[in-house]
Formats: structure tokens, sequence, C-alpha cells
């Protein structure tokens, strides 16, 4: 009875990245700078692909759908790590962090089974190129798709509705930015043991297989690759994966990173730092490799401007 009478705090406390009024207006105008290129940056990568007819095609679908994720995904945490440094108040509501836990983890799931899928799309490709047609069908990206939301949901949802049932006591400081669910069930002062293991059995399910599927498409792509006998062909084909693999090593590299972070420090302020890149300096770069790296959505976006601009004129 104790405990769920301790289960029904009003808020938490986010404690963020520092305590100094002068270092969070500085904060404030960098994360401010990083939120509107990422959304502007995506938003242009969408328009883009939306507008040119070229691009309607599997891989720059799967692309349409990582932008929008990525414009999701920051903007779970970044407008109210902006309002709190405006309004100096760090607290947010129990109902709040619970939707923000929910939200992120979705987007995130979203993410990682998306690389993946854009990584069978490149398997796809180069590997059985004759059978790209029929095989990526319209019908099959949406399904993949799909899966790619409604599998990361699951996830998402089941991290959830398992917080609701822990009880926490007086101390609701979380040393954070954001509600990270880690963080969140090391205040409960109930029993997590079902809720470490959901998140080791799930992360794997989300993170771990993912990641082992985008491995095994890029080792049967340098297998065929390697058959090709001109160098050159060799170069050309393999560049088309080049985005994806910029992409791949961002994600899963500064996740990896926070990982090893958490297990050989115990230093809340370092753990933090370290999640700014996925959370926010990965999905702001990713609309600059699909775009630098690639020609035709150079080309697209050169489209794009050119009858914008005519629209003014």
């Amino acid at each position: 009875m104790e405990g769920e009478n301790h289960s029904r705090v009003s808020e938490f406390i986010l404690l963020g990245l520092s305590k100094q009024p002068e270092q969070e207006r500085i904060l404030f105008f960098v994360f401010l700078i990083m939120y509107l290129i990422t959304g502007l940056g995506n938003l242009l990568i969408i328009l883009a692909i939306g507008t040119d007819s070229r691009l309607h095609t599997p891989m720059y679908f799967f692309l349409t759908n990582l932008s929008l994720v990525d414009i999701c995904f920051t903007s779970t945490t970044i407008p109210k790590t902006l309002i709190s440094y405006i309004s100096g108040n760090k607290a947010i509501l129990y109902i709040s962090c619970l939707s923000q836990v929910f939200f992120f983890s979705w987007f995130a799931g979203v993410d990682s089974i998306l690389l993946t899928v854009m990584a069978y799309d490149r398997y796809v490709a180069i590997c059985t190129p004759l059978h790209y047609s029929m095989i990526l069908t319209p019908k099959v990206c949406v399904l993949l798709v799909a899966v790619c939301w409604s599998g990361a949901c699951v996830n998402a949802l089941t991290h959830t509705s398992l917080l609701t049932h822990l009880s926490f006591c007086g101390h609701t400081e979380i040393p954070h930015f954001f509600c990270d669910l880690n963080m969140v069930i090391k205040l409960a002062c109930s029993d997590t043991f079902i809720n470490d293991l959901v998140i080791y059995t799930m992360g794997g399910l989300i993170a771990v297989i993912p990641f082992a599927g985008i491995l095994i498409s890029y080792i049967q792509i340098f297998v065929a690759v390697q058959r090709i006998p001109s160098a050159h062909r060799k170069w050309k084909v393999f560049s088309t994966c080049g985005s994806h693999l910029t992409v791949v090593s961002l994600f899963y590299g500064t996740i990896i990173g926070v990982y090893f972070n958490r297990k050989t420090t115990d230093t809340a302020q370092q753990d933090t730092a370290s999640a700014i890149m996925y959370t926010m300096v990965t999905p702001m770069l990713n609309p600059f490799i699909y775009s630098l790296r690639n020609n035709d959505m150079k080309g697209a976006l050169r489209m794009l401007f050119t009858r914008k601009s005519e629209l003014f004129l």
C-alpha cells in the first residue's frame, strides 16, 4: 500500500547539461540552431524526393521515412529542453515524462529497423539487380515501412507500460536533458527486474538483430562487388552504399559509445553529453550526408530551389 502512494509522483526534475545560467544561454542557442538545421534539412529531403518523379524509387521512399523519423526524433526532446532553458523551470510532469520515453523509444526503434531495411534495399539492388523491381514492389516497400513503425511502437509501448507499474520515492531528479528510460528506472524504489529484463530482451530485437542484418547485407554486397572485374565499376557500385554506411556508422557508433561509457564510467554528465551525439548531431548530419554524396539528390534539390524561386518572381 505504501508503494502505491509513492508511485504517483507528480513530476520529475531534468537537471540538463549545466547548472550555470551563462552556459545554459549558450546551450539554448546551440540546441536551437541544431534543431532548426535538422528540421529544415530533413524537410528539404522530403520535399525534393516528393517533387522529383525520378526519385520515386524504393531507396528514396525509405530515405523519406528516415528524414521524417529524424524530425520526429529530435522534436521529442529538444523543444522541452529549449523551453526549460528559457523559463528556468526544469520540471517535467509525470505523464509528460512517460510520453517522452514512449516517443523517444518509438522513433529510435524506427530508425534502427529502417536502417536495416535500407541495407536490404542496397543488397537487392547490387546482388540481384535484375529482380530488384519484382522483389521491392510498392506494396512490399509499404509493408516493410509499416513493420518498422509498428514493431518499434510495440517496443515503446512495452517499456512505457512497465514504467507505470513502478513506484517512485522522494528522489525525482534525472541527470539528463530528457527522460531517458534507463535513468527513469534507476529512480524507482520498487523492484525493476522485469523492466531491466525487457530492456535487454527488446533491445536485442530492436538494436542487435537489425545491426546484424545490416552486417549480413553488406557482407553479401562486398562479396558481390569483388566479383566485378572492373575496378571502376566496383567503386561505382559500392559508392551507392556510401551514404547509408556513413549514417549507420554514426547512428550505431554513437549508441555503442554511450553504452560503453555507461559501463566504464559512472559520470552522468558524460553520459548526457554523449547522448547529444545520437539525439541531435546524427539527425542533423543525415540530410548533408545524403545530399552531398548523391548526385540525384543534388539535382532534385536544385530543381526544388529553382521552382521555389520561380514562384517568387
